[in-house]
């Protein structure tokens, strides 16, 4: 299939027919990459069969269901001694109170930030978020891996996407993203029994309701 002007491999059921979950179908951009994207289902199309240098073929078949339990967490080789962050944000309203929730890891140590931004968005929310987390990381020169669940964000910041809004809170991110040796954002799926993705989504839903949320 065809998404904004490149070759995509979908998501089908047994009878070939797409997976549809809120009006959104599942894609990958390479087979065997780790990441794949939930997009609106209008804004994918066929491709001209013709085109193609080997025929079409279906994502791999997905499990019905996720494990669940403590300790649960995406599978993503890192290099030695990897700083891993999980961040989120949260907005009550869309625009409303919103917060941001931030786990950091370095081997053993672990260090939470849950902090009520005032009346924002939900994709502003996230942005912060990322914005926070690679501003409490001081440490620039080691490999560090960022989560989101934010398909926004992920776009934005790591699949060339152009802002529409938020411009120069995308640029300031950018900017900071820069500062390191090797960084990489990462997309995480929410509410998937992921522990450290769900930590930081309490954090940030506890910051949204929470104006006194610590810094």
């Amino acid at each position: 299939m065809m998404f904004k002007g490149m070759k995509v491999w979908l998501h089908v059921d047994d009878n070939q027919q797409p997976v549809v979950h809120n009006n959104k179908v599942l894609i990958k951009y390479q087979l065997d990459q780790d990441h794949e994207y939930w997009v609106r289902k209008e804004a994918v199309e066929p491709i001209d069969p013709a085109r193609l240098k080997k025929p079409r073929a279906p994502l791999p078949a997905r499990r019905a269901s996720r494990p669940e339990g403590k300790g649960l967490r995406p599978h993503h080789p890192f290099p030695p001694k990897t700083i891993v962050a999980y961040t989120d944000g949260a907005s009550s309203g869309n625009p409303g109170p919103a917060g941001i929730g931030i786990l950091l890891r370095f081997g053993s140590k672990e260090k939470e930030i849950s902090r009520h931004i005032g009346i924002a968005t939900n994709n502003i929310a996230e942005l912060m978020a990322i914005k926070t987390a690679l501003k409490a990381i001081r440490t620039t020169q080691i490999p560090v891996r960022l989560y989101t669940d934010s398909q926004y964000c992920l776009g934005l910041l790591s699949l060339g996407w152009k802002p529409k809004r938020n411009e120069k809170l995308v640029a300031a991110i950018k900017k900071l993203m820069e500062r390191f040796k090797d960084l990489k954002i990462l997309k995480v799926e929410a509410h998937a029994g992921i522990d450290d993705n769900e930590r930081a989504d309490r954090l940030a839903r506890g910051a949204a309701s929470s104006p006194a949320s610590s810094p």
